[in-house]
């Protein structure tokens, strides 16, 4: 009989956690993040990025994955990288930042990559996408563009 007591206890327990977990604000997001993610998308240009990511998602014009972006930012793709801030280890992807600025690519951090793998329509998170401009998403892609472009580039 107490068995039952505790499952159902901790069941409940993981009910609440998971609801939490779901429901994390930009602040608690941004306490998570890796000391390189410079420079780091605002709360509103996050969202702006996670809805061209997610139009960009639905024509399959994204690139995603650290070894297919470095792929295609090798090959001379353009568009506008978008890397999450609390992937761990931080070497898995710390040389593509690297690889922009030397291509004069666009390129900035958002504080999650669940969030930035469901926006991809994905349940697995990603740590990094790569937006392929299109017409059909062109305005949101140059207001984005715009926007992280003028982003002030680390030391």
């Amino acid at each position: 009989m107490t068995k039952t007591k505790k499952e159902k206890v901790s069941a409940e327990g993981e009910e609440v956690a998971a609801a939490e977990g779901a429901e994390r604000s930009y602040q608690e997001l941004v306490a998570n993040v890796n000391p390189i993610s410079q420079p780091l998308a605002s709360k509103k240009l996050s969202k702006k990025l996670y809805k061209c990511v997610k139009k960009a998602a639905k024509l399959k014009n994204i690139r995603r994955g650290v070894k297919e972006v470095q792929k295609f930012i090798n090959k001379g793709e353009k568009g506008i990288v978008v890397l999450a801030g609390d992937t761990l280890p931080i070497d898995v992807y710390c040389h593509l930042p690297i690889m922009c600025e030397d291509r004069n690519m666009p390129y900035a951090y958002i504080p999650s990559k669940v969030d930035l793998g469901s926006s991809a329509g994905s349940k697995r998170p990603t740590c990094v996408i790569l937006i392929k401009p299109h017409q059909d998403y062109q305005e949101a892609y140059d207001e984005c563009l715009e926007e992280v472009s003028g982003l002030p580039k680390p030391l």
